[in-house]
């Protein structure tokens, strides 16, 4: 291991590494001087980082005793990035809430127990924060709003967003540790390790595409595609607005700071979907509704297919599920509520970072090339 230049000022513990985010917030930590990083997933690491600042622990949170052992090597910490959680339940049920407060009730009494030095934490929720996944409203569903962070809560079913700054709000302030949410759109990045994962998805409908010769059809409702429904939000915006917010005593507060974290220019899929034809070299046809088409069910038979492609254009070895997820690309393209946000806040705070959504995607598609998980 080579000797460190500068010594170490600042400890941060990142949940969720290998995801979207996780893994972008390591690179931009490790990129400054005296930063000191531990990273923390249930699975293995399928790209290695080999930094003497740089330690990955495998964990799974939802066990007590575990978590403990494991992180009772981390010493001092002063940040703690909270981008992971588990969806073994539905979004909007009571379990999800449960199990998502237990992971992190025990990665809180470990590092509360240990260190005296924590400054802050981090964590990142999503626009979903502002909608519940029950609205039935038909009259609120297309209204076009814009969501501000002082948006009141949605009233409707469970949310474990909620449940997770509660936690926080309650365990944070008798210790005097100020924290922060991030509230990001459509994610967009390059990770084999995230659930919902916009551009994993349509990487492997572009190749399956290419490769049948069949046509990039979107298959979504003609609202999804020709209005601006949600915000994209780049994975590199949001982990450098998680570092903003967590490194700037200006905005630490005990009682929790939110920032919706989105590019910042508007997209429709109807722009964007015969560029995306042009990069994956397939065909785009005129006619984007076929009767009847759920990528969940025209998927459904192609696993073999993608291990054909995998093996043909030498691959890293993946299976389909582990970068596409049909059934939440057929909930996307057929939402019927707009999730758009403000980021005036951020904006008047000084977090000036922009990116345009079309470019975004452009560069994850050649970053997952450049990892050879795609062709």
């Amino acid at each position: 291991m080579a000797a460190r230049e500068e010594p170490i000022k600042n400890v941060a513990i990142i949940f969720g590494v290998t995801g979207l985010v996780g893994r972008e917030i390591m690179r931009g930590l490790l990129a400054k001087s005296k930063w000191e990083v531990y990273g923390i997933a249930r699975r293995f690491e399928s790209f290695p980082i080999k930094n003497p600042n740089y330690h990955f622990i495998s964990c799974d949170l939802l066990n007590a005793k575990e978590t403990e052992k494991k992180l009772s090597i981390v010493q001092d910490a002063t940040h703690v990035f909270w981008v992971t959680w588990t969806g073994q339940f539905p979004l909007d049920s009571k379990e999800c809430c449960e199990q998502n407060k237990i992971m992190m009730s025990n990665a809180l009494n470990s590092i509360l127990s240990t260190t005296k030095t924590l400054k802050h934490v981090s964590l990142q929720t999503g626009m979903k924060h502002y909608l519940s996944l029950q609205q039935k409203d038909n009259n609120v569903e297309r209204e076009v709003c814009l969501y501000d962070e002082d948006c009141p809560r949605a009233s409707q079913g469970y949310n474990f967003y909620y449940v997770l700054e509660d936690l926080l709000k309650e365990r944070l302030a008798s210790n005097k540790v100020a924290w922060s949410v991030i509230r990001p759109g459509l994610l967009m990045g390059s990770s084999n390790r995230t659930l919902y994962n916009v551009m994993g998805s349509l990487c492997v409908y572009g190749a399956i595409c290419k490769y049948l010769n069949l046509p990039f059809v979107f298959g979504g409702t003609r609202e999804c595609w020709e209005e601006v429904c949600i915000d994209g939000s780049d994975a590199v915006l949001v982990a450098e607005q998680h570092i903003w917010a967590a490194t700037n005593d200006e905005l630490y507060s005990t009682d929790g700071q939110a920032f919706n974290s989105i590019n910042g220019t508007s997209f429709t899929w109807k722009e964007i979907w015969p560029i995306l034809g042009k990069k994956f070299e397939v065909q785009v046809p005129k006619n984007m509704f076929l009767k009847d088409f759920w990528f969940e069910k025209a998927m459904s038979d192609k696993n073999k297919v993608w291990a054909e492609i995998v093996v043909k254009e030498g691959l890293a070895e993946t299976e389909m599920e582990d970068l596409a997820n049909w059934e939440f690309i057929d909930i996307l393209f057929r939402c019927p509520m707009k999730m758009l946000g403000s980021r005036a806040k951020a904006d008047q705070l000084g977090f000036t970072m922009r990116c345009k959504t079309l470019d975004s995607i452009l560069y994850w598609i050649d970053s997952m090339r450049d990892d050879n998980l795609i062709p």
